[in-house]
Formats: C-alpha cells, structure tokens, sequence
C-alpha cells in the first residue's frame, strides 16, 4: 500500500511539473515574439530594484495597511512553500516528517513560524475578499474586469485560505495521532504547535482511525492543491509572483519623462535642419516600421510588461484621463496586450507557425480612442508596483496611428504643420516670437 501511494506521488509530481514546464515555455516564447531590446547594465541599480520593488514591495507601502497584508500573503507563500520540500521528499521515500528528527527543537520553531504565517495569510485573503466583493472598492469593479479577470481573483484568494486551512488541520491531527502513541506518528514527535493545538479540542472526539484519514486526506489534498495552484498560475494575473522579480531587473532606468525616439526619425529632423549632413547615394536606409501595430512590433519587455500585470488598478486608478471619464484604462492595455499574445500563441500551437488572423493590437483590442485619451504623464508608470510602463505600449501603438497610417485629429496635424514650418506648436514665424517683448 505505502509502495503504491508512493509511485502515485510521483506520478502526479511528474505530471504537474511537466504542464507548468510545458506552459512556461509557451509564455516564454511568445515573450520572444517582440522585437529585441537591449536592457543590459547598470546592474548595481538593476539588483536595487529587485530588492526593493519586488523583494521588499516598496511602492506598495504607500498604504501601509494593504501593504502589510499583502506582504503576509506573499511572505507566506514563498516561505511556507519550504515545508513543500519535506512533503515531496515524504512522497517521495515515504516516510513521515523526515526533517523533525535532523532539526530538533529547531523544527518546531520552523513548523511555529509557518503557523503564524498560515494564520496571516487567511486573515489577508478574507479581508481582500471583502475588499472586493463587499466593500467593493472602485478599481476592483472597474468594466475592465468583468468576467473572468474579477473571477481569478477570488478563485487564489480561496484556494489560498484553503491551503492553509489544510496546513492547519493537518498539523491538528498529525500531532494529536503523537500524543496518542499511535505508530508511525509516534516515531518522531514535534510536540504541539501554536496554532493547530487550538484545533485538537475540535479533532478529540474522533477515532485514531479516522484522524489518520484526514490526517492522509489532509496531506494529499494539501500537496495536490499545491501542484494545482502551480499550474493555474499561468493562466492567471498571479503569474506575477514569478516575473515580478525578472520585470523589475530588466526596468528601464532612463527618467520617467524621457521618451524613446526612433533614431531614423531624429536623423531626418537633423538632415532638415542641416541638409549638408545628410549622406548621398546608397549609404541612406530605408526607415523600418514606425512605431507598433501588433505583438511583434512591441518589444520583448513590453510583452512581459504584459504577463507581469498584477491587474490591481493602481495605474488606472492614478490616470487623469481615466478619472474624468474617458475611454482609456492603462490596466485594460496591459491586459488587451496579453490577451493578443495568448491569441497568436494558440495561433502558433494550432499551425506550427503564424497565421494571419486579420487580427491586430491596434484596432482589434486597442482602440484609437482610448489611445488619444492618454496625457504622457505617467502616473500609471509611477503607481505601478512591478515596473510596468503602460505608457510605453500606448506611446508606439499612437506613433503607428501618426506615421504610418497618418491618423491624428485635426487638432494635432495643426501643431506638427507649425512645428514643421515654425520649429514650435505656435503659429508664429520664428522671427516674429520676441516680438512680445517690444510692449513691455
């Protein structure tokens, strides 16, 4: 029975790592369908980033409450998941809490410590769920997430406080087996932890038998719930507790303010402005694509950008076109853009390579009103918590619409008509703008 529960573990570890393997790969690729960029050095300031933004979640303690419930439930998901480690290797070699006789006293101290953390991490999700669902707050009902993005939130927050009620009860029943002497359990004692001893008074009426069997349902459920969580992470908004770490090394570290301009573009304003500079005969080359239509356009950190978005709000939150009303959410961007990568993914799957769909970001996803809404301001750069650049996204997405399909209002083509012909948005000759100062 032991041998076979065992091949059983393994089974079922093989398979859940090699559908999470099979789907990284698949997001990995799809990443590299964007145009390369380089994001290289700097790699001081890079690490400074990871530590701070997405070790420490350092924009997030701007609400010092939320912040520190949202650090419970990452703290306990990163260090509770160390206990995942004497689980799979109990699967493994069946045998029953292989570490408490290695570590001692010390074991107990870790089992204490993930209690606590167990016990946080559902007092963070509830709260979070009421958060959402009856407290209702603003960016949480946004039409941005209706259906399934608003769903995915609520399933992790439930699978979380379900994990660690299993965490719980399993320790309840695991120790109250010790303290009855029953073998197997008997073998390495742990003593009573913090918060699960609490639960025995609830457990003691139940038969040594049955303890066993939620004491085995408990477990299993638990590792399996586990691996199942693994696998749902990426196909949800939480696969940002994986890239999170990634996005924030590779952000770009140039001053919010500063926009990335096409070199063949400043070079053609150079040439006007000193035709002697510009190079004859077959040393010019053809400008590439202004700015960006689809997935490839965009480059690679863009397209992770994208997979990175947490779906908080913050950015939309913080939009001035936004809060007046307008068509524009930075949130829906990141989320349209991930939603066309998915798309041409499954494009990709289905015939080997791509196929045009008569499909594209532009138009299809994002449309040409939300795009002009946008002010440049960058709050929802600033207010992101994992160094996304919405702005980026919207910024090539516009210059497409400008220079290659010469869609701007009316409003626009006056300004680019008087800085072509006037070097200013102002319909004033250069020669006439001091002429102010002659009436003071």
């Amino acid at each position: 029975m032991q041998i076979a529960q065992q091949i059983l573990f393994i089974l079922i570890s093989g398979l859940a790592i090699w559908f999470f393997s099979k789907k990284i790969k698949e997001i990995s690729r799809n990443i590299r369908l964007g145009r390369d960029e380089n994001l290289n050095g700097n790699a001081g300031q890079r690490w400074r980033n990871v530590f701070l933004l997405a070790f420490g979640q350092k924009k997030m303690f701007r609400n010092p409450l939320v912040a520190l419930l949202h650090f419970f439930v990452y703290a306990g998901f990163i260090i509770i998941n160390i206990e995942v480690l004497e689980i799979v290797l109990d699967g493994i070699f069946g045998t029953h809490r292989l570490f408490a006789p290695l570590l001692g006293n010390f074991y107990t101290f870790l089992i204490n410590s993930f209690e606590i953390l167990a016990f946080l991490v559902i007092v963070a999700c509830a709260t979070f769920l009421v958060r959402r669902n009856i407290i209702r707050l603003k960016r949480f009902i946004s039409k941005d997430l209706d259906g399934w993005p608003r769903s995915d939130a609520n399933y992790i927050l439930i699978t979380e406080i379900v994990l660690m009620t299993l965490f719980l009860f399993l320790n309840a029943s695991d120790t109250l087996l010790q303290t009855r002497g029953v073998e197997h359990y008997a073998d390495h004692p742990t003593g009573n932890f913090i918060f699960s001893q609490y639960l025995q008074s609830v457990l003691n009426g139940i038969g040594n038998d049955e303890l066993m069997t939620m004491e085995r349902g408990c477990w299993w459920l638990h590792i399996i719930g586990i691996f199942a969580f693994l696998n749902y992470l990426p196909w949800s908004k939480h696969l940002h507790i994986i890239l999170a770490f990634p996005n924030a090394y590779y952000a770009r570290l140039a001053p919010m303010g500063e926009m990335c301009n096409m070199p063949s573009v400043q070079k053609e304003v150079l040439y006007a402005m000193q035709p002697e500079l510009a190079p004859t005969g077959t040393e010019t080359e053809p400008p590439k694509k202004f700015g960006a239509k689809d997935i490839s356009d965009l480059s690679w950190k863009n397209l992770m950008d994208a997979y990175s978005c947490t779906e908080c709000g913050r950015c939309s939150a913080a939009c001035p076109a936004n809060l007046t009303g307008k068509l524009l959410s930075p949130r829906k961007v990141m989320m349209d853009t991930r939603d066309r990568m998915e798309e041409i993914g499954k494009n990709i799957n289905k015939n080997g390579e791509f196929k045009d769909d008569g499909k594209s970001l532009l138009h299809n996803y994002i449309s040409i009103e939300e795009l002009r809404a946008c002010t440049t301001c960058n709050a929802c750069v600033q207010e992101c918590p994992v160094s996304i650049s919405p702005l980026d996204i919207i910024l090539q997405l516009r210059r497409y619409l400008v220079m290659e399909e010469s869609n701007a209002p009316q409003e626009w083509n006056a300004m680019f008509s008087n800085v072509e012909n006037n070097f200013a948005p102002w319909k004033f000759s250069p020669d006439e703008r001091d002429k102010w100062t002659e009436e003071v």
